[in-house]
């Protein structure tokens, strides 16, 4: 038998609550009707024009929500999709995605439960998506979109 030899010592390490690391921030689940809520009062507070909300509960299942909205000009829909972005984030929505902004004609902002499409006055008359969902055009946008067009 060979007699025990000392490798070494072992240390250990103790933290207090205060130096412990702290865990990853835990993302807050909002209610569909919440985050419709907050992006309503976002648009409302940026000045979007002719916002439209769809009902989309039981007619498909990638979201609650469908909210339609138009800017005055690029640059417009740029900032509300951006400042839209910024306070689902501060929200606790987490990651949120955007398409379209490099041009900003059509910016789609997926918040989950709620789908937001900021357009163009010329670009939502074109696309009519609220159509496709068995809307109408706002009376307002129509007819703005029209005179625009024959003017």
């Amino acid at each position: 038998m060979t007699p025990l030899q000392e490798v070494g010592t072992i240390t250990t390490h103790t933290e207090t609550a205060a130096t412990a690391p702290r865990p990853a921030a835990v993302l807050q689940i909002l209610e569909p009707q919440d985050l419709k809520a907050l992006i309503e009062t976002s648009l409302d507070d940026d000045q979007a024009d002719n916002v439209t909300v769809i009902d989309l509960a039981g007619k498909t299942t990638f979201a609650d929500y469908m909210i339609v909205a138009s800017g005055r000009n690029t640059r417009h829909i740029g900032a509300m999709a951006m400042k839209l972005s910024e306070k689902l984030k501060q929200a606790g929505l987490g990651r949120v995605e955007m398409e379209g902004l490099e041009q900003a004609d059509w910016v789609l902002v997926d918040a989950g439960d709620v789908i937001v499409h900021l357009f163009k006055p010329e670009v939502r008359t074109f696309y009519n998506i609220e159509k496709m969902w068995g809307l109408e055009l706002p009376a307002d946008q129509a007819a703005s979109d029209a005179a625009r067009l024959t003017a």
